[in-house]
Formats: structure tokens, C-alpha cells, sequence
């Protein structure tokens, strides 16, 4: 049923349909790592699939820098694309809501529901801005496990995520090992590069050099940084991409001019990157995209056991899964088997793929024959 116009929706085979988002409140107040505390909170989420009657078929889907609650169906009829991984969710797909509870939320500090720098500070009554506190990857953690605790779910089937939801799901199986029986860890790493930590710096400094950035309190002065923001999100696609596929999708094609004629040229490529940027920067806040880089500066798995990741793993009580993809640079297949190496060593079970693709490492997103046979035989297995 579309809860705005209270038609029926008929599903095409394979989606969720038309999916309604939930907001919980939440008045405990949660320590962060950073040493505040916020005192209340909500967290905007979607549920696909019904939970059964042990409550032992949740699925939590973590998501990574851009992403937010919206992974799978329709928000309307008139929705032009579904969420964010609706090819891996629904009925008969890997993550098969036949058969699982998945639940997907919008991370605290956000900018799609869920509170964050854009949501109104109650001691001033103005926006959080750049005074909303700074987060780490376990406080995410944290507060996902408040709102299984809101649901009755003692203990997901399986923790699932990509990139920065990776790591989430590592931080799951180290702080809640008991509270998962499966960890699904796709293209993500233990800690970033120095590389990676370079390109969200650079990426900073394009938000924040712009005029219209104000200290971060453009929100209280009416503007916005969008050439800032826009610049952020060239920079960061550009890194999820391969060479390859960027060759194959634009080459040297133009957009517009002529060598031969001496006119100002523009390249497809040039054209691509500038719809990305300026369509990104209309959805997306600034403030949200500095708090959500630096959290994956931060993070460091090990850094709590003496820089020792067989001596953090030893903690972890569920099975994984770790996937990665070759033409991934932003998050090498390196990264992954060092995950595997420090899992095996900790006696973890692990069952590792490294999947041959030519889309960068935005391919944990997008269709693959390999990757979604491999995702859904190892979900069969959760489910069984």
C-alpha cells in the first residue's frame, strides 16, 4: 500500500515496493568516543521483510560515507531510482527478505533523518553546525545496538556492510561478539592508508575554503557551500572509479568544442564529474560529509590492542565473510587479505573472494554475475 496515496502497489518481481522510513527517539543519553555526550537522539531507519517469531533472521545493513537508511525499494511511484542496494535486497535476492528481517538506518550524524549537524542543537535552538560532537565508528556501533535493543533483536543473523559499513560490521564483532552470528565484509580495510586519509584532507579543504562554508554555519546565515561540497564529491568519485572504467565509459570523448578549430573543448569525463558534484551537493551536508570522513580517518581496529589485530580478532565469536574487487585502489584487495591473514591467525572462520571487476570500488554497488552468486550462496547459508 503507498502510504500517500493509499493505492496499492503492485511490486515488480524482486523489489521490496514501496517502503515507508521509521524514526525511533531515543532519551538515554550515549557517551561518545570523543568524551561528550548526547543526551538525546533519533535515528531514521527502513525495515524489509517480516521478523520471525525467534527473532533470529535480522539482518543490519551498515552503510558507507553517502549512503543513509534508503537501501532497497521505492519511497513513491513516482521514485525515478530504489535505495542504494536494491539489486542485493529483496525477495529472491542475496539478501533475500523471503526469508531475512533487514533493517537500515540512516548513522547518527547524518543528514537524511537521522540527528546530526543539521538538526537542531536543543541547547540553543539553532543548528548543531560545526558543534555537533565528533564521532568514531563505534558509536555508530553503539547506537545501532540501542535500536536492535528497541526492536527485540538480541542477536543478528548477520551484520552486512561495504566500505565504511565494513567496518562497522568489524567493529560489531569485536565490541558485540555475541550479537551476531555472521560479519559480511565488502571492500572495506582494517584502517585507511595514508593515501586515502590524503584524498578526504584534500576533500575537507575544498568544503572549507569555500566563502560560503562560514565556519561551518551556513545554515544560521542562509548559504551554502555547494562549490565546496561539489569540488568534495569530484574528488572522492574519482577515487571510487577505475582507470578502466573511466576509459570505457568516457575516453577522450567531448561534451562540446573542437581541437581543429581551436574552440574551447570540454570532455565527457569533465561534464560527468560536474553533474556529480553539483547533484550531490544538493542532497548532502557539508558538515555531515567533514564528520563522516574524519570517523574514517580515525578509525583503527587494532589501535586498541597494541596495534595487534590477531589480538583484537580473538574477541570475535561469528563467521566472515570478506570480499573484495581487483580494480579496487581506494580499498585494495590488500587490505582485505590482510583482514583474512589477522583471521585466520585468530582462529576466526573466514571465507574470503577477491572478485574480478573493472568498476573501481564502486563495485560493491553495482551488478556482478560472480559477486551475486557468492553473496547469495553465502547468505542461503546464514539463512539455513
Amino acid at each position: 500500500m503507498d502510504s500517500a496515496t493509499g493505492k496499492a502497489v503492485t511490486a515488480e518481481p524482486g523489489s521490496v515496493g514501496i517502503v515507508v522510513p521509521q524514526r525511533a527517539r531515543f532519551s538515554e543519553p550515549l557517551a561518545l568516543a570523543c568524551g561528550r555526550t548526547l543526551e538525546d537522539y533519533e535515528l531514521v531507519y527502513e525495515t524489509y521483510g517480516a521478523l520471525n517469531a525467534s527473532k533470529s533472521n535480522a539482518i543490519l545493513i551498515c552503510h558507507a560515507l553517502s549512503g543513509n537508511h534508503h537501501a532497497a525499494g521505492y519511497h513513491s511511484e513516482s521514485d525515478r531510482r530504489p535505495g542504494w542496494w536494491d539489486h542485493y535486497i529483496g525477495p529472491g535476492k542475496p539478501i533475500d527478505t523471503d526469508r531475512f528481517f533487514v533493517v537500515s538506518l540512516n548513522n547518527l550524524g547524518g543528514c537524511d533523518g537521522s540527528t546530526g549537524p543539521a538538526s537542531a542543537d536543543p541547547r540553543t535552538g539553532k543548528p548543531w553546525g560545526p558543534d555537533f560532537p565528533s564521532l568514531r565508528v563505534r558509536d555508530w556501533v553503539n547506537s545501532q545496538a540501542r535500536l536492535a535493543d528497541l526492536l527485540g533483536i538480541g542477536q543478528w543473523a548477520a551484520v552486512i556492510g561495504g566500505s565504511l559499513g565494513g567496518m562497522q560490521v568489524m567493529r560489531w564483532a569485536l565490541m558485540y561478539p555475541h550479537r551476531l552470528r555472521h560479519a559480511v565484509v565488502i571492500a572495506s580495510a582494517m584502517k585507511l592508508t595514508a593515501q586515502n586519509i590524503a584524498f578526504n584532507e584534500t576533500a575537507r579543504q575544498a568544503i572549507t575554503s569555500d566563502p560560503d562554508f562560514c565556519d561551518g554555519r551556513y545554515l544560521e546565515q542562509g548559504t551554502l557551500p555547494r562549490k565546496g561540497l561539489a569540488l568534495a564529491r569530484m574528488i572522492g568519485h574519482i577515487t571510487y572509479l577505475s582507470d578502466d572504467v573511466m576509459g570505457q565509459k568516457f575516453g577522450r570523448e567531448l561534451r562540446r568544442g573542437d581541437f581543429h578549430k581551436g574552440d574551447e573543448v570540454e570532455f565527457q569525463i569533465q561534464s560527468y564529474l560536474r553533474y556529480q558534484g553539483e547533484n550531490f551537493s544538493g542532497r548532502f551536508d557539508p558538515n555531515t560529509y567533514i564528520l563522516m570522513t574524519k570517523a574514517l580517518d580515525y578509525f583503527d581496529l587494532a589501535r586498541d590492542f597494541g596495534d595487534d589485530p590477531v589480538a583484537a580478532f580473538r574477541n570475535a565469536q561469528c563467521r566472515f565473510l570478506v570480499v573484495s574487487f581487483t580494480t579496487d585502489w581506494r580499498f585494495a584487495p590488500e587490505r582485505s587479505r590482510e583482514l583474512v591473514d589477522a583471521l585466520v591467525h585468530a582462529n576466526v572462520p573466514v571465507s574470503y573472494a577477491e572478485i574480478e571487476s573493472d568498476m573501481g570500488h564502486d563495485a560493491f554497488l553495482l551488478p556482478n554475475a560472480r559477486y551475486e552468486r557468492l553473496f547469495a550462496s553465502y547468505m542461503k547459508g546464514v539463512a539455513d
